[in-house]
């Protein structure tokens, strides 16, 4: 395709600079036509139809003189510099007539192919007036992004020709992870996970120091109910204790193959990613150092420990525009980079794959080192697949066949989870939807007895 024909392209789809007849043209001219053709059956000559038509093309460029000048049209976008991945966020366009002519509008927003797109935008505007354009658009991938033009296309009150100009607007817009579940953890962790009861909640005797005095919840220890209190505000109230703070937790995130997995929202990344960052705020809320290792067939990112709920924005920058590689996991060098890197004793959290990380023979050498001085737990998304084929009734041999086979596979994997949970080393798997809640829950009840 020559140069002229892909102007020509860009411009018929919304591309590029140019003029364009509209549909009330097309019309127009072929009525006009339809008449002169029965003008020509009566015996008029040709030069009167060619001038006819010079003379009807020549009349429709009077619609030019309604039109605004490229100055007299101006555009402004305001965009979040900053949208979480699949959050409908609003966007808000504000177009400037300042000619002397109303004109009709289409408007096409230059954002990525892979955002919510509801274009054409369409309107009127007054002359010498303002008109504000308010659309939703949603992000499903994260990444950074360069958006650089809009698009409009506007005509007078005839109606006749289209003029089409492109409106230079640069925005950089950065998706990150949805920091839904992070949010509400910080809102009201009570709430997010009801972790003060005895099913998470049990303190080794002697540990822990006074935190706060909250109302009792089911589940509480009755030895630690302020009576002081209770009488006082007539509510049964119990003392808190937390465990002591400033402990090192690290965070693995697998990167390889398999995290590319497909769930009902998203991969298995995506939920990963979320559920780290959830892990990595309910730390640092609590005064512990956090650091993060993201990889793949190597290393890719490397957040050192560090406290403070600011560390949580450098670790959040550091890994919103991770990507599953295609290539498979090497858990042997992670591990033993590790050792280099961490020498104090911390919480190692593992978000991978457990199927595949199970068939890892030699990983197994490493984390019996690192066992020797920190406490290893993995946590991965459940088979949503293979549970729902161990639990589906066969009605047939085929299905029976199926059946059997994810039977066995399960049977492996717990066989294999128990083998690797006896060196201490724990695997704990949750739907995608709880991935957060477990893995934070799992956290949590580590830090409250104390074993760290």
């Amino acid at each position: 395709m020559t140069r002229s024909l892909k102007s020509l392209l860009d411009r018929f789809l919304f591309l590029d600079r140019g003029f364009l007849p509209t549909t009330k043209l097309c019309l127009s001219f072929c009525i006009f036509s339809i008449g002169l053709a029965i003008f020509m059956s009566a015996g008029i000559s040709w030069v009167v139809v060619i001038l006819a038509n010079i003379g009807f093309l020549t009349i429709t460029l009077i619609d030019f003189l309604f039109l605004p000048r490229k100055n007299q049209l101006s555009l402004k976008r305001v965009i979040p510099d900053e949208m979480e991945r699949g959050i409908q966020y609003q966007v808000k366009l504000e177009i400037t007539n300042k000619s002397k002519y109303p004109i009709t509008y289409r408007l096409i927003d230059g954002i990525p192919q892979s955002f919510l797109r509801p274009f054409p935008l369409k309107g009127m505007i007054g002359k010498e007036s303002k008109a504000i354009l308010l659309y939703e658009t949603t992000a499903p991938i994260r990444g950074e992004y360069q958006v650089k033009k809009v698009y409009v296309r506007y005509q007078s009150i005839f109606g006749l020709w289209e003029k089409q100009a492109t409106e230079q607007l640069e925005n950089k817009i950065k998706v990150i992870p949805n920091l839904s579940e992070t949010k509400r953890y910080l809102e009201n962790a009570q709430r997010f996970l009801m972790y003060e009861g005895v099913k998470i909640r049990k303190f080794q005797q002697g540990t822990g120091e006074f935190s706060k005095i909250r109302n009792y919840v089911v589940g509480d220890d009755p030895r630690k109910i302020n009576w002081r209190q209770t009488a006082k505000l007539h509510e049964v109230m119990t003392n808190e204790f937390e465990p002591e703070h400033g402990k090192y937790i690290t965070i693995l995130i697998d990167c390889g193959r398999m995290m590319g997995a497909e769930l009902s929202a998203g991969n298995r990344l995506e939920k990963a990613l979320e559920a780290a960052i959830t892990v990595t705020a309910a730390a640092l809320q609590k005064g512990d150092y956090v650091a993060v290792l993201a990889f793949s067939k190597n290393v890719k990112i490397y957040v050192p420990p560090a406290k403070g709920m600011a560390h949580l924005q450098r670790i959040l920058y550091a890994i919103y525009n991770l990507e599953v590689d295609a290539a498979e996991s090497n858990y042997g060098e992670v591990l033993q980079y590790l050792q280099t890197v961490q020498k104090k004793r911390s919480l190692i959290l593992l978000f991978s794959d457990v199927r595949t990380f199970l068939h890892e023979e030699s990983a197994l050498l490493y984390l019996k080192r690192l066992r020797q001085r920190h406490l290893f737990l993995m946590i991965g998304v459940e088979d949503e697949a293979l549970v729902r084929r161990i639990q589906e009734e066969p009605a047939s041999i085929h299905s029976a066949m199926i059946k059997s086979m994810a039977q066995k596979q399960m049977i492996y994997k717990k066989r294999e989870k128990r083998k690797w949970e006896q060196q201490g080393l724990q695997m704990v798997e949750a739907e995608e939807e709880n991935l957060a809640v477990t893995a934070v829950s799992s956290y949590i009840q580590i830090m409250n007895r104390g074993i760290l």
